[in-house]
């Protein structure tokens, strides 16, 4: 597994995270692998990215595979973009690169 760690920075309001998001996919998938060039975790979510189906997607899956309600999850930058920058409050940057490792 990548270093996570140049994706993850700490704010005084919480903590953001880089993603590389892909919409219309498959399978609902977070941590999705890493980009190295954009230093970005990707993510990847099945539904679309019309009316905003995707940006909800996006939030509901961080805050399922981070254990925070979805209240605690906004979108930062990138609302219409597939480079996003989201917000996550409540969790150190310890806390959110501990629950985003393969062996949590």
């Amino acid at each position: 597994m990548p270093d996570l760690s140049a994706a993850v920075t700490g704010e005084q309001q919480g903590v953001v995270i880089a993603l590389d998001v892909s919409a219309g996919a498959k399978a609902d998938l977070f941590p999705a692998g890493y980009n190295e060039w954009r230093r970005s975790i990707g993510c990847r979510v099945s539904a679309p990215a019309v009316e905003g189906r995707a940006n909800k997607a996006i939030v509901k899956l961080v805050a399922a595979t981070l254990g925070v309600p979805a209240s605690s999850v906004s979108i930062l930058s990138g609302a219409t973009s597939s480079q996003k920058r989201v917000l996550v409050a409540g969790l150190s940057r310890e806390q959110v690169l501990g629950r985003l490792s393969p062996e949590h």
